[in-house]
This record gives C-alpha cells, structure tokens and sequence, in this order.
C-alpha cells in the first residue's frame, strides 16, 4: 500500500491484493457472473464452470472482484495514511491477474493549511450612535404608512409625489404594442415604475388633461423587440391626489397595535434601540469581515476545485429556496430575468471560494489553539437548537448529528479567539 501526495490536494493511493483474498474474491465473482449467464441449452445460472469460464473473459471476473473489494482497500488506506477526503475517489483497476491485482484511488483530501501569525493581526470595531435625525426618519417612515391621499382640487397641478391616475396607449411608430395600454392606472410621480422620463413629463398635468409623453426604452429592456427603442405614449389624467401626512401623537402609535408600545416615546424608544442593533451588527460584520480578510491574507491554501464546486453547490440550494420562498421556482427567476444556471453559478464562485478558505482556515485555527468542545457544550446546542424551533431534543438530534454540531462550535469559538485577540 503507498500513498502518493500531487498538487492541487490530491494523491494517488496504490493498494495491492493478493493471494487468499484476492482468490476468495475472483472465485466469488466468477459464480456471480456464471449465476446470471445464459447459455442456449442450459438453465440460467447452470452452466457448468468449463463452457461459463469460456464465455466470462478473466478481465470481466478481475473487474468485478476488485469492485468487491475496493471500499475495504479503500478505508484500510485511508485509516493508514489518516487522509481526509473531500470527494469520492477515482478507481482505477491496474495489472490484474488470477494471483494478485493492483487497485489505484486518485483520491482528493482537505488541503493543507499553513495559517500566518494570527495573533499579529489587530483591529478595531466601529463605534455605533443613533443620531436624532435618524429617528426623525423613522417618525417619517411612520407618517408615510398611514398617510392617506387626498383629492387635489381641479386647478392644481400634479406634482412630484402626488398620485395621478391615468389612461395611456403606448405607441411605436404609430402602431399600439402589446402590453403598452393602461386604464385607470394609481401613478405616483417620481415613483420611478415607467421608464425613465414618464413620469416627469406628467409633472404640471391636471385633470382631465391629456399629453402626448416621448420618450426611449432603455437598452436592457425585458422586451427584445422594445430595447433602445423610441416610443410615444398618448396619456390622459384623471384624479389627482396629494398625499396628507397624519400627526404623529398616541393616537398615530396606537393603530400599529402592538403590544407595549402605545405612546410617542416608547415608539422612539423601540426605534433606537431597533437601529442600534442594526448598527451594531453592520459593524460587527466589518470587524469580521476584516479580521478574516487579514486572516487569508496571510494563509496559504491549495484549495481543490471540488471544494469549491461543493461550496457552489450549497449556495445554489440556498438561491432556489429563497426563491422558493417568494413564491416562484429557480427556472421561473431565471426565465424572467434572461440567465440560465450556469452563469448564476459562475457568479457564486468567487463568494463560494472564499467561504471554503474561510472554513478551513478557522478549523486550522481550532486545532492549532487545541479547541476542545465538551459533550455539556454540545448538549447546550441542541437544548438552544430545541427551544429556538420548539422541536424535542431527541428530534433535533436525528437531523443534526453531533460531528455537525462540533463543527459548527469549533468555527465559531476559533472565530471569536480571533475576534478577541484583535481588539487586545
């Protein structure tokens, strides 16, 4: 048996059988083979050894009794020379013969990872406030949830903001297209819904009043036949609305109902807390962000492209249950919007990438620093894990396995070593 490492992560283990083993195995896959063959004058699985021998070539035996015996060849190498594979291993069947036979694994095992002085790296995270304009903001936000619109009076002319409803007939080259027509249609202006310059060419337009809007589609319009075109739109207003803001007391707090939240302050109070933690938390991710990015910089891996593509294929998953999520399958997003799946993947690589390195690189970083995770600390995450989606223990158990959990551990605790360190 010889274990042979080669760039890139991957190797080539060499394993040999012979003599009882190897005998017991041909012998076993010939009456295999003989079971299943059929020959004109004798029963399926009849024909004496001599005629089946005959029919049977030695390779196709040598074949079968080495896939026989490939998983066992298999983990006694990988025991042996502890490798930690990544993929399923490439058999290849060499020098096979009635005595002996010669099984090569090209095998793809977890890269080697040579971390940098870690413990170099410094950095420092962003104080958070939340300023009094921010929560003015919010008490817009508010005012504008339960503004109401109002109807403007005939002589007053629509105005960026206000909702004007409208009939229209798009038209290119003086012939109507499909999908171009509207009636009754609730356009707020500077909504940016049409196409660029719609909308403010309406601006001053009052009821009842009717204007012929010029204008181009954009170049990456949905619409083939539409893309880079000019096109005329022939548009009457009816009502025109302005919107009205509600005064922001208790009795404006009140209609959100919800529970503890009933007065002015209390609202705001909820609010700044609310940006705070979003603040708090963008600034965490940067720190982060940071402490990994000096973190690979200083790290050498060979990472093998089936990691990569296995990092891909979980973010891919991720996209189609998001999508899945706002109601529409992966095909439909992609039909929509003009990609096919190869290209959104190829987008996903770079990201994909990174995250691999950045996994390994924290499980380098764990063993170096002799993380250890208790049996009492992965007890505590399935007890957390149970309670965050009201499912027994017992059951969380069967769908997370423990080394799953100790994985998870490990990366986090090397992660908040890391964080610790840097702000030292």
């Amino acid at each position: 048996m010889n274990w042979t490492k080669q760039e890139n992560s991957t190797g080539t283990l060499t394993v040999t059988l012979e003599g009882e083993p190897w005998e017991k195995a041909c012998a076993k896959a010939f009456n295999r083979m003989k079971a299943n063959l059929n020959l004109k004058g004798f029963r399926k699985g009849q024909v004496p050894d001599a005629l089946a021998r005959k029919s049977i070539p030695a390779e196709a035996v040598y074949e079968e009794a080495a896939q026989m015996l490939a998983q066992q060849a298999l983990d006694d190498g990988v025991k042996e020379y502890k490798l930690d594979l990544v993929a399923r291993p490439v058999l290849n069947v060499k020098e096979a013969d009635e005595k002996s036979v010669t099984l090569e694994f090209t095998c793809t095992v977890s890269p080697e990872v040579e971390l940098g002085d870690w413990k170099s790296i410094k950095a420092e995270k962003k104080a958070v406030e939340v300023s009094e304009e921010e929560i003015e903001k919010e008490m817009q936000h508010l005012q504008d949830h339960f503004a109401d619109w109002v109807l403007k009076e005939d002589d007053q002319p629509a105005e960026i903001g206000d909702q004007v409803t409208i009939d229209f007939v798009g038209m290119k080259d003086g012939t109507p297209f499909e999908g171009g027509s509207g009636e009754n249609y609730p356009l707020v202006l500077g909504s940016n819904t049409f196409i660029p310059g719609f909308e403010d060419q309406l601006v001053g337009i009052k009821p009842e009043e009717k204007r012929t809007i010029e204008v181009t589609f954009p170049e990456n319009y949905q619409v083939p036949d539409l893309a880079g075109q000019p096109a005329t739109f022939e548009v009457t207003a009816h009502d025109i609305k302005a919107r009205e803001l509600p005064e922001i007391n208790d009795e404006l707090i009140a209609r959100l109902k919800r529970d503890g939240i009933e007065t002015v302050e209390k609202y705001k109070e909820e609010a700044r807390n609310a940006l705070m933690a979003q603040k708090e938390k963008q600034a965490d991710d940067e720190f982060t962000n940071d402490i990994l990015n000096q973190l690979q910089a200083m790290t050498t891996i060979d990472l093998p492209e089936v990691m990569t593509n296995g990092e891909v294929d979980r973010m891919y998953r991720e996209f189609e249950q998001n999508i899945a999520q706002a109601g529409f399958t992966a095909d439909q997003f992609l039909q929509a919007t003009g990609q096919d799946k190869d290209a959104i993947r190829a987008q996903m690589k770079p990201e994909a990438e990174s995250r691999a390195k950045m996994q390994l690189m924290l499980e380098a970083l764990a063993n170096q620093a002799d993380i250890d995770i208790t049996e009492d600390m992965i007890n505590d995450e399935y007890k957390m894990l149970s309670e965050m989606y009201n499912m027994p223990a017992e059951q969380i158990r069967q769908l997370i396995y423990p080394d799953q959990i100790v994985f998870t551990l490990k990366q986090q605790k090397a992660l908040d070593l890391l964080k610790k360190n840097a702000q030292e």
